[in-house]
This record gives structure tokens, C-alpha cells and sequence, in this order.
């Protein structure tokens, strides 16, 4: 899976979660912005505004509500790249049109909804771009009042995760969990990782939806895992004693987490499979990482849905690599053996 898939797989999975998505608006918009939405109504919106050439660094989530007694939107812009972009302002504007050409397209709509932006910002440096258009216009602070009023201009929000203490995670909290974890990701900083994680650990294990704290708790590790792979060569077995530590044995986490490794374990077997072909030969290499990736599905899709019989086990060892690495993608969204089956075309 691509970077930008996994980075917006787990903005999408934690921001829709209403809670967070509260929590975040509560902590960085000013009060006199907030007593004008009505945040325990927020309606999260299907699809993207970002271009395809732009959707590599980039993820976003549109919200509805109503906004000082009208219909109105918050518009969420997630940057995952390390560096500053100097455009983001300039790019933000044409989402913003994009949205409200949308909404007249759709609707025949007379007028345009209020929206608020945000950028949420998560790179290596502080953010030091400021916060609307007028930054980008050459000269924009020298001109006339004449002129100025005919320059579209607006100002964002942008909540810069550097600025974010680990020190205030709220034992219980989501919302703090998701700050942390995305906080340090980027950095592949691996000990203030380790030490976000168990933070986190401790923060879900106060949550009283054992179920829930379990859910993303996975969703944490895997993101961590997948971003930064080097990680969990050195650091797995310092976090499974830290978890063992602090959740009871045979609990949902400690399963969860055992579950999680395993699958790290069937990856690399993948990666040394490939290695082994380059070095004796690609058939016998490519042939190793089919049998890890059959493996891997068929563990996955039993400890989910009970021991998988033969005839779906035979099914997926005919399966080759691309329809293989498919499946495991899929096995996550997979609600049933039902959806098991229809995939195999059983």
C-alpha cells in the first residue's frame, strides 16, 4: 500500500469517529467561532476535493452542520508530507470553489454555504507560513484599500501537531491518541514512538468500550507499522511487555497486538522470499512470497471467521500475488464469510 493510502486510511478511520472530530474542532477553533456550530450534529460528507496530482501528500474530510442557524460545512485538510508547502493557501481557495460549484451544480442552489478550513499539519518543522491567501500575493500589504477589496483573500486554520504536547493525553481520550501518535509518526524518531505508544496504550486501557479501545488500539499499531516498518524490528517485543504490563492476559489488546505481530512476521517472510529470489532466482523468490501472502490471508481470515475450509483455502493458494495482496487489503473491510466467499467466487 502506498504512503498516502495508509497515512489517509487512518485520518479517514480516526477523524470520522465523532468524538475526535469534536474534540479537534473544540481544542482549535476559538470560542466565538464555536458557540456559532452545532457540533453534536456534524454529518460527515462522502468523497474528496483533492486533485489526483495533489492526493499523494494530501487527505481531507468535509463535514455538514449547521453554522449560525444555516446550513454549513468545516472543511478539514490533512498535509502528511515532512516539508512546507507555500501553495497550501492558493490550493485550499479551489477546494473551497470545487465545494460550492458542487453544491449549485447538485442542488441549483441560489447561494453558496458558509465553510470553514482547517489544515491539520504534521510535518518535520513548525509551521511558519501563516494562516490565509493574502501571504501569497506579491506585494498584497503595499496596496491600495481599492485594490485589496477586489483580491479574494481568507483566512484558515491550521493546527500544527508540533506544537501539540504528549503531556496532555487524557487517559480515555481518542482525540489525544490520535494527536500523539500522528505527532510523532513522520518524525521516525523510534524512542519518542515507543514512548508515544505506550502512552497510548495507557490512555485506552482507561476507556471504559474495552471494545473500542481494542478497535484502535490495531488501527494505531498498524499505521505505525506500516509508516515506519524499521520500527517494528527493534521495538516489538519492548511494546508487547509494555502492553502485557498493563492489560490483563488473554485480553482483546494483548490478542489483538499478538495478532498484529504475526502478520509482521508473514511481511517480512514476504520481503526475505523476494530477497531469496534476486539472489537464486525470481520464479523461486516470487513463488515464496505467493506462499507467505496465502499463508497470511488464510491466518487472517480464520482468526476473524473461524478456520477457513479447504475448498476456500484452495481457492486462495490458486490465487497469484496481485489478487493476493487484493485480498489481504480487503480482509479488513470483510464483514462476513460471506464477503470471503463472493471474493473467491465461490
Amino acid at each position: 500500500m502506498k504512503i498516502k493510502q495508509i497515512h489517509d486510511k487512518f485520518f479517514r478511520a480516526t477523524f470520522a469517529n465523532l468524538e475526535v472530530s469534536q474534540n479537534f474542532l473544540k481544542e482549535s477553533l476559538p470560542e466565538s467561532i464555536l458557540k456559532t456550530i452545532d457540533l453534536q450534529n456534524l454529518e460527515l460528507q462522502n468523497g474528496t476535493h483533492i486533485s489526483k496530482e495533489l492526493e499523494e501528500t494530501r487527505s481531507d474530510l468535509l463535514f455538514r452542520t449547521t453554522i449560525n442557524q444555516q446550513e454549513g460545512y468545516l472543511y478539514l485538510l490533512f498535509e502528511h508530507k515532512s516539508y512546507l508547502d507555500k501553495n497550501v493557501g492558493l490550493q485550499l481557495l479551489t477546494y473551497l470553489v470545487n465545494i460550492w460549484n458542487q453544491k449549485i451544480k447538485n442542488e441549483k442552489s441560489k447561494h453558496i454555504p458558509v465553510i470553514i478550513p482547517m489544515v491539520i499539519y504534521h510535518g518535520k518543522r513548525n509551521w511558519e507560513l501563516g494562516n490565509s491567501l493574502d501571504t501569497m500575493i506579491l506585494g498584497y500589504d503595499d496596496l491600495p484599500d481599492d485594490i485589496k477589496k477586489g483580491i479574494p483573500n481568507f483566512s484558515y486554520h491550521v493546527y500544527d501537531l508540533n506544537r501539540f504536547s504528549d503531556e496532555v493525553i487524557v487517559m480515555g481520550s481518542l482525540y489525544y491518541v490520535v494527536l500523539s501518535i500522528l505527532k510523532h509518526v513522520n518524525r521516525h524518531d523510534e524512542q519518542a514512538l515507543l514512548e508515544a505508544l505506550k502512552r497510548v496504550a495507557a490512555a485506552l486501557n482507561a476507556m471504559n468500550e474495552k471494545q473500542t479501545a481494542t478497535e484502535y488500539f490495531e488501527t494505531c499499531l498498524r499505521y505505525v507499522y506500516e509508516i515506519v516498518p524499521e520500527f517494528s524490528n527493534v521495538n516489538s517485543n519492548v511494546v508487547q511487555k509494555y502492553i502485557e504490563g498493563i492489560f490483563p492476559e488473554g485480553s482483546e489488546v494483548a490478542m489483538t497486538l499478538a495478532e498484529v505481530l504475526r502478520e509482521e512476521g508473514f511481511e517480512k517472510g514476504i520481503q526475505k522470499g523476494i530477497e531469496k529470489g534476486k539472489k537464486e532466482g525470481v520464479e523461486e523468490g516470487l513463488e515464496k512470497g505467493i506462499e507467505a501472502m496465502s499463508s497470511l490471508a488464510i491466518n487472517r481470515l480464520s482468526s476473524k471467521f473461524g478456520i477457513m475450509p479447504a475448498e476456500y483455502q484452495e481457492k486462495i493458494a490458486a490465487l497469484d500475488l496481485k489478487m493476493l495482496e487484493l485480498l489481504n487489503y480487503e480482509i479488513d473491510r470483510f464483514t462476513s464469510i460471506d464477503d470471503v466467499k463472493k471474493f473467491l467466487g465461490i
